[in-house]
């Protein structure tokens, strides 16, 4: 089925989770892009629990979504590759309405997917698991994806948050690494378990 993703209003509202390869927490989420990875490319793996959410009439919510991402060097410029795991739960219509979201077509929050990625390596459903035990975030998409990450704490135990950004996924960051960051997928084989993860309470919408 074809969407309209030109007008048709959508919202998530939920938790992501983000691991890259970075060797300390990603410089991309206060330079805006603007600071290179500190490998000088960014590897990442992504996990969406969409709490509340809806495309149009159709109704998003409690899925999850799980992303792969490769980007040359600097964010701001482009040339990056993507693909998405869609939550085998979902209809037909979510399903759909996801991969619109999730590769930028339905514009709004995501919409600069549709500029920064050049090649969209594509959308499969997938068994993805997200959950919560304790403060530790697990993502798992079948053997593709095997993501756990953990907030960095601060004074008195508390997690290390950077707020007030103008980060595109949120305003407000919790520093994170990952317990486990595995990834075997479009013939990528990477292990970031250690290395830079955030945590971020998501509010998007489209499509303005």
């Amino acid at each position: 089925m074809a969407l309209d993703t030109t007008l048709t209003p959508w919202t998530i509202k939920g938790e992501l989770i983000l691991n890259c390869n970075c060797t300390v927490f990603c410089p991309c989420v206060v330079s805006l892009g603007q600071h290179p990875p500190t490998e000088g490319y960014c590897q990442a793996w992504s996990g969406v629990r969409i709490d509340e959410g809806s495309y149009g009439d159709t109704d998003l919510s409690g899925l999850n979504v799980g992303l792969m991402l490769e980007i040359p060097g600097l964010m701001a410029r482009g040339n990056w590759k993507a693909a998405a795991y869609i939550d085998d739960r979902a209809s037909d219509e979510a399903y759909d309405a996801l991969v619109a979201i999730f590769s930028g077509q339905a514009r709004g929050t995501t919409g600069l997917f549709s500029i920064l990625v050049s090649e969209f390596l594509g959308a499969e459903r997938a068994e993805v698991s997200y959950e919560t035990k304790g403060k530790e975030r697990h993502l798992m998409v079948g053997k593709k994806i095997q993501g756990a990450v953990v907030p960095v704490e601060g004074k008195g135990g508390e997690d290390i948050v950077v707020t007030n950004t103008e980060y595109w996924m949120g305003h407000d960051i919790t520093v994170a690494k990952a317990t486990k960051g595995r990834v075997r997928a479009f013939g990528r084989v990477w292990d970031f378990d250690g290395r830079s993860a955030e945590i971020c309470q998501i509010d998007w919408h489209g499509p303005k």
